[in-house]
């Protein structure tokens, strides 16, 4: 059995690592039906990319190294990205969701304070939490899923975004380029 952390502030225990969080993720089986969806509610332009292995290093899946695709779509709404997943090819995680739950919110993202990257990893590790997906994506920007939903009902990503980083130009913009 675990310690219960001490109650530090009205936000905080003495265990926090999460810090803030930073995406809300839709796993969908139509992107651009649910890009549609979102814009009527005022979230966008979306930003279209695809993650496949000629654009991500390291793709694991469940431990194992992964042949997977998917197109991601990156919006904004204040300072919370979107992201909206449609899967390609491949295994993934979000094939799994779809089949267990059908389409919906999959995942948030959390910046665990901009920590260092191994030690964001070993803060989920260290508590139990397996990684089950992850990757790196233009060279510059890892990944990692953790398979918390048994406690949380969701699954956590954490990623890590260097400072000097832009976002590529998108393969297209949804509803139009700004």
């Amino acid at each position: 059995m675990t310690a219960t952390p001490k109650v530090t502030s009205e936000v905080s225990l003495s265990n926090s690592f999460l810090g803030d969080t930073i995406q809300v993720c839709v796993v969908t089986r139509d992107m651009y039906r649910t890009m549609d969806g979102m814009v009527k509610l005022g979230i966008g332009p979306w930003r279209v990319y695809e993650f496949n292995a000629q654009n991500c290093k390291d793709l694991t899946f469940r431990g194992k190294p992964a042949n997977l695709s998917m197109k991601l779509c990156l919006a904004f709404s204040g300072t919370m990205m979107w992201e909206i997943i449609q899967p390609i090819i491949g295994p993934s995680i979000y094939t799994e969701f779809l089949e267990k739950h059908g389409e919906g919110i999959h995942h948030v993202a959390q910046g665990c304070n901009n920590g260092d990257w191994e030690e964001r990893k070993r803060s989920f590790t260290d508590r139990g939490f397996k990684m089950i997906q992850s990757g790196t994506w233009a060279e510059r920007v890892p990944w990692a899923y953790f398979e918390t939903e048994e406690a949380t009902t969701t699954t956590i990503e954490i990623f890590d975004i260097p400072g000097d980083f832009a976002l590529p130009e998108p393969l297209q913009w949804y509803p139009a380029k700004p």
